[in-house]
């Protein structure tokens, strides 16, 4: 949005009607302009970003980089072997592998059981979050997909999470939201 509104600014304030001083309040809303389109132009990314997990769960699989593993299918040096050593390995049999997110590459966990995929978390992208994961909000979630299958609230240590899940053929996407309009993470594992 920054890299947006720079060069409405910038085209704004060279504008001759601003320099004569006619008219900056016009100058202003032209800006705002910018800085709305580009708002709506995130939410119709994040809302593709939502999309994209519905049918490929059908096949215990997520979208785009992870899209070659399968729950309960794929093993873990399948997993290693396809996108290299986690960032951050598992310290026990049943903990996560994880990938950090970089360059516009999501983040990742993957745990396994019996060495087989057992569950996948999708962070989404550091870079452009907003058009991504964190720009779905609950509302769009509900809007879209309409009513989940459960929703609870669940504890992470202190933090209270809404977790809102969807039934998909074996599988289940549970998404995680830390707040209405948070969302912290996305889960993909057998019903």
């Amino acid at each position: 949005m920054k890299k947006l509104l720079k060069p409405a600014l910038a085209v704004a304030l060279s504008s001759p009607v601003l320099l004569t001083g006619i008219s900056g309040q016009a100058a202003a809303q032209g800006a705002a302009k910018v800085v709305q389109q580009a708002s709506a132009e995130d939410q119709a990314m994040a809302l593709k970003t939502l999309n994209s997990f519905y049918k490929p769960a059908l096949n215990g699989q997520f979208p785009v980089s992870a899209n070659m593993f399968t729950i309960g299918v794929s093993t873990r040096n399948q997993v290693i072997g396809k996108i290299g050593q986690p960032d951050k390995p598992r310290t026990n049999a049943t903990g996560f592998d994880v990938y950090h997110a970089e360059m516009g590459n999501p983040g990742y966990a993957f745990a396994y059981n019996n060495n087989k995929l057992r569950e996948v978390r999708y962070f989404g992208t550091n870079v452009e979050r907003q058009t991504n994961i964190g720009g779905i909000t609950k509302r769009m979630l509900l809007s879209n997909w309409f009513a989940p299958s459960e929703s609870v609230t669940i504890r992470n240590g202190s933090l209270v999470q809404q977790q809102i899940t969807y039934n998909r053929g074996k599988y289940k996407l549970e998404f995680i939201f830390n707040t209405s309009t948070n969302l912290d993470h996305i889960n993909l594992l057998k019903r």
